[in-house]
């Protein structure tokens, strides 16, 4: 949900309240959820990836894909490897791990698993990486940095910074 920090103060038990202002309709998930304890998250507001975005990064993997002679999806899952920002490891028992892995590639091509070893005994470490559909515009736009600076190096030609800018919605780095 999208929406804003309003007040901050004490109660009378010495405890904080906290005051939002939110842009959803939320009254029936307020009557299900007010009498039992929540787990509470609250993060700066990102824009979802646009999908023109999306489609500017499918045409740059699909040129870098021809220039290289590899295939396309060779080349958007090695970019989402080469981001920071979208991925987390899992610690789990070792006769999880394949099932795991097959599960979570189902969600779609960028959806990556890498088995590392852990220092627990039974245990091994998963990197996942989460496929650009659940990108912000933050990570978006780290993805096509990747993507132009792939690009770059190959000679294949790249919007100019302000056609970007107004395309991801972000302040490129190039």
């Amino acid at each position: 949900m999208k929406g804003r920090l309003l007040d901050l103060s004490l109660g009378l038990n010495r405890k904080q309240r906290l005051t939002l202002e939110i842009d959803d309709d939320f009254r029936s998930g307020f009557d299900k959820l007010h009498v039992a304890d929540v787990d509470i998250e609250i993060k700066k507001f990102r824009q979802k990836r646009s999908l023109d975005a999306n489609a500017y990064a499918w045409v740059l993997i699909d040129k870098i894909a021809q220039a290289m002679r590899l295939d396309k999806k060779q080349i958007y899952r090695e970019a989402i490897r080469n981001i920071g920002g979208v991925s987390e490891v899992l610690c789990m028992q070792e006769e999880a791990v394949d099932k795991f892995c097959r599960s979570w590639a189902e969600h779609g091509i960028g959806w990556q698993t890498e088995v590392m070893p852990s220092k627990i005994a039974g245990c091994s470490n998963v990197m996942v990486y989460f496929g650009s559909s659940t990108y912000d515009t933050k990570q978006m736009g780290a993805l096509i940095d990747q993507l132009i600076q792939d690009a770059k190096e190959l000679g294949i030609e790249t919007l100019s910074p302000d056609e970007l800018s107004r395309l991801v919605g972000y302040e490129n780095n190039n």
